[in-house]
């Protein structure tokens, strides 16, 4: 099978590479030199631009930072380029109606398009353990997951097109708002002279018990793979949880639904952010509630 790779950036590079591992022959392609190198040392083929990429693809898998990149890259480089064969599928983050303007616009032309956002962060992007939420056709599904089958724990078909990102969006909020949660109750049950390794015990087993406690736990420690034992470095940046939470805070108000504790996730996130940890992983936010942001500079 031959892939175009176009986006190579922290997740992009580790999901091309794994492509590569999987005895796919990839074309791979980023306006960053470094970004190349590194998928040329990872098996891939570096591609001089998006059109010579694309050109004999079998697939195109595109993974860019927002809805108008990706509008703009599908309509000038790969729909003018691309075999009408291909199957395109994008998997970057963006917000639901780019993702079904482009799906029709490559129907228009005779493409099967697929939104196909995915959930992990960049350790499992490198580990080929992603979870895929996709919006395409159903009869498209099929071949959509073999495609992404080298870069994926978990392929799940949410809807029609759209409906990836829609999924994207909502799961990405319900992170946000929780972290948030699990980062107030640290800093409370320290005030309160309860060690938070000890609380860690006690909510991973309790009512409290979420995702962001027993796999992401921010405070060092308990979990030896959250970004907590790393200096809150790598892992999943807060400039990019903001970006979901305001791409769920547009969704909501074009479709008139009520989201109040995602618009405090967001306020709260973007202070994080212009304190100057947009870089920063999002469960750093807990030194900003402790009034420990010295303990991140440090």
């Amino acid at each position: 099978m031959r892939i175009a790779f176009i986006g190579l950036g922290n997740m992009g590079g580790g999901m091309a590479a794994n492509q590569a591992k999987a005895g796919r022959q990839v074309a791979a392609f980023d306006l960053a030199p470094s970004a190349l190198e590194r998928a040329k040392a990872a098996g891939c083929a570096a591609a001089g631009s998006v059109a010579e990429a694309v050109r004999d693809a079998d697939a195109v898998v595109t993974m860019l930072p927002a809805g108008p990149h990706v509008r703009k890259v599908y309509a000038e480089e790969i729909l003018p380029n691309a075999p009408k064969t291909a199957l395109l599928i994008d998997c970057s983050t963006i917000d639901v109606d780019s993702a079904r303007a482009v799906a029709e616009q490559a129907r228009g032309e005779g493409f099967r398009f697929a939104d196909a956002p995915v959930s992990g962060g960049t350790a499992a992007a490198d580990a080929g353990t992603l979870a895929f939420m996709v919006g395409c056709d159903e009869a498209d599904f099929t071949d959509v997951e073999a495609v992404i089958q080298p870069m994926a724990r978990a392929v799940i078909r949410a809807g029609d097109h759209g409906a990836g990102q829609a999924a994207k969006i909502c799961n990405n909020m319900v992170l946000g708002i929780s972290m948030l949660g699990v980062c107030e109750a640290i800093a409370l049950a320290e005030k309160l002279g309860l060690d938070p390794e000890r609380f860690f015990e006690i909510a991973s087993k309790s009512s409290g018990q979420c995702w962001s406690i027993t796999s992401y736990y921010p405070w060092p420690g308990p979990v030896e793979t959250a970004p907590s034992n790393r200096g809150y470095q790598g892992g999943f940046a807060t400039a990019m949880m903001l970006k979901d939470l305001k791409l769920a805070q547009q969704a909501a108000a074009t479709a008139g639904a009520a989201a109040p504790m995602g618009a405090q996730a967001e306020g709260l996130y973007a202070l994080f952010e212009r304190l100057g940890f947009g870089t920063t992983d999002f469960s750093g936010v807990l030194q900003m509630l402790r009034g420990r942001l010295d303990e991140l500079h440090g």
